[in-house]
């Protein structure tokens, strides 16, 4: 297999050495934020830890973790290991309740974000020949500008499309001859679809590869990608809190996800006990943040279900390797790429007048395309007035759940009961989806 790495030093660094890098790295990093993170200081305290006597990527597990919660608590910016006047963006996404999840990045972090992000785009054998389209929704969602800068890291051509306005983005793939496409599975299925209705045939323009996540998708997905659109589909991973898109890409070997470790060290642990587990046991992935400057994490609990392998990959690269994330530890649901908790839905309905802590999710897959109904029971003497005021709940309901999560939602208002009561953990969430 012929094989383009953006950084073949790392991506191809002997175990031993990359070992010494983690270490030496990671010591740098604890010293750092014990400095600078008053919250880092006071957990290491606790826990019983001198930044001195991390000596090794071994003495990581004895570090404490940080969870979603932690970035609730220290909003908006506590977790930050340098002054605000070196921080040049901040990107922000959902959060378990209403306030954002945020994370800042200074210019050696852009730097930084714009090589992983290339990498991912070597790991489909992307050169400065290609041309890229990105789909992926450019604002405070880390999808676009990663893998917008990652394409220009690259000395690629970046067409910044962003989502939507699905005839033109199948018109510049034609006019502009684009051969790598970024955006989410389900997107790039809808882009196929367009494309039928308007006799073009995708197979035949000079699309190569698609560089796909934001949200959980099956081989039989990938598929039905590769027929439709002719190309050779790719997972990609990452999230807000660690960096954004650029923690980890499969190859064209397809057998896992290579993680960019010598910048984000990942773990899998057992998510009752903390533990962690040896390579091929499934548990929850927990990454720790070598090198970010803004906002360096230890041991963050992603929530997300996976596996590691050091088993050596077709491509050459030494890399772990993580497979495709399994479920979650949490009610989290990934919806058009965006964060949803059934909390956030629950603290919007509860400031709203007329309605009753009881509601439904439904989520649903439609043409491809993510659906969400939000049931919710209304008082009683609401629900028998006149229908101008119920049209009015709905629509307030609607406008503030798009002001939290960006997100448009089928509301539907019913009586009083209708929705099932629980004697155990309500039950807030149908997912009809397939994926």
């Amino acid at each position: 297999m012929k094989t383009r790495c953006f950084e073949k030093k790392y991506e191809m660094m002997g175990r031993d050495e990359l070992s010494a890098l983690q270490g030496e790295r990671l010591r740098s990093m604890v010293a750092r934020v014990y400095q600078r993170v008053p919250f880092y200081r006071r957990k290491l305290d606790e826990a019983g830890i001198r930044p001195e006597e991390v000596r090794s990527i071994d003495d990581l597990v004895r570090l404490p973790f940080t969870t979603k919660i932690d970035f609730r608590d220290q909003y908006p910016f506590g977790l930050f290991a340098v002054d605000m006047k070196k921080v040049v963006r901040v990107h922000a996404s959902s959060g378990t309740t209403g306030k954002p999840t945020v994370v800042g990045y200074t210019r050696k972090d852009i730097e930084l974000w714009s090589r992983t992000c290339a990498r991912t785009l070597g790991c489909g054998n992307g050169t400065a020949r290609d041309v890229v389209q990105n789909a992926y929704g450019y604002g405070l969602f880390t999808g676009g500008l990663g893998m917008h800068y990652g394409g220009e890291r690259l000395g690629a051509t970046v067409i910044p499309m962003s989502g939507g306005n699905t005839k033109r983005q199948i018109l510049l793939m034609q006019d502009f001859g684009t051969t790598l496409l970024c955006s989410t599975p389900s997107y790039a299925l809808e882009i196929a679809e367009v494309a039928a209705e308007m006799g073009v045939d995708l197979r035949k323009t000079k699309l190569r590869v698609g560089f796909f996540g934001a949200e959980p998708w099956s081989d039989n997905m990938r598929k039905a990608i590769e027929e439709r659109l002719g190309v050779t589909a790719l997972d990609i991973y990452g999230f807000s809190e660690v960096i954004g898109p650029g923690v980890a890409s499969e190859c064209l070997a397809h057998c896992g996800l290579h993680v960019f470790e010598d910048h984000f060290y990942p773990e899998v642990i057992d998510p009752q006990t903390g533990r962690s587990l040896p390579d091929g046991q499934p548990g929850e992935l927990v990454f720790t943040c070598l090198t970010k400057e803004a906002l360096p994490l230890i041991r963050y609990r992603t929530r997300d279900l996976t596996r590691l392998t050091h088993e050596p990959c077709a491509c050459g690269r030494t890399l772990v390797r993580m497979q495709r994330v399994t479920g979650r530890t949490d009610d989290m649901l990934i919806i058009r790429g965006v964060n949803v908790f059934p909390s956030q839905i629950e603290s919007v309905l509860l400031e709203i007048e007329g309605t009753q802590p009881h509601y439904l999710i439904l989520v649903e897959r439609r043409d491809r395309l993510d659906e969400i109904e939000i049931q919710v029971e209304v008082d009683e003497k609401l629900f028998s007035d006149e229908i101008r005021k119920l049209e009015d709940l709905r629509n307030r309901i609607g406008y503030e759940i798009y002001s939290i999560l960006g997100l448009t939602a089928k509301i539907t208002l019913v009586e009083p009961r209708t929705i099932e009561r629980s004697q155990g953990k309500a039950k807030r969430v149908i997912d009809k989806r397939v994926i």
